[in-house]
């Protein structure tokens, strides 16, 4: 199980609906053909369920002895969750994440390019983040 999958987990999202990680500066794919003008409507089978991830972490914030400020820290967001915080579980998950090289031997940009793009992981996934918290 990798690293985002036990976050999703922590914050009852289950790894199966986790989408595919893609790296944050991926051209957008070229259109080799034009799309239909009339497509028929997809069927939903089986919907993302929206989780409240702020209502979560704003309960856990409020029942941790810390002050954490998980909406501007990579490191106390991972407090709340339970999960390793230590600069080498960041790491971990940047490179899973797909941190930029030149980002990673920078510890405050990595921490920070890693908190904007984990919450928009979150959200990716049917968490409900605001998305003022990652852009």
């Amino acid at each position: 199980m990798g690293f985002f999958s036990n976050i999703l987990q922590k914050l009852g999202m289950g790894e199966a609906a986790a989408a595919p990680v893609t790296p944050a500066s991926a051209p957008p794919a070229a259109a080799a053909t034009p799309a239909p003008t009339a497509a028929p409507a997809a069927e939903v089978v089986n919907p993302i369920a929206m989780v409240d991830v702020v209502t979560q972490l704003e309960q856990r914030a409020a029942a941790n002895p810390q002050k954490l400020n998980w909406k501007t820290s990579i490191v106390d967001l991972l407090k709340l969750l339970d999960i390793d915080s230590s600069l080498a579980a960041r790491k971990e998950l940047a490179k899973e994440l797909r941190c930029p090289d030149e980002l990673m031997s920078d510890s405050a940009q990595m921490n920070m390019w890693l908190h904007k793009n984990l919450l928009a992981h979150i959200a990716a996934n049917g968490g409900n983040v605001p998305k003022e918290l990652f852009s």
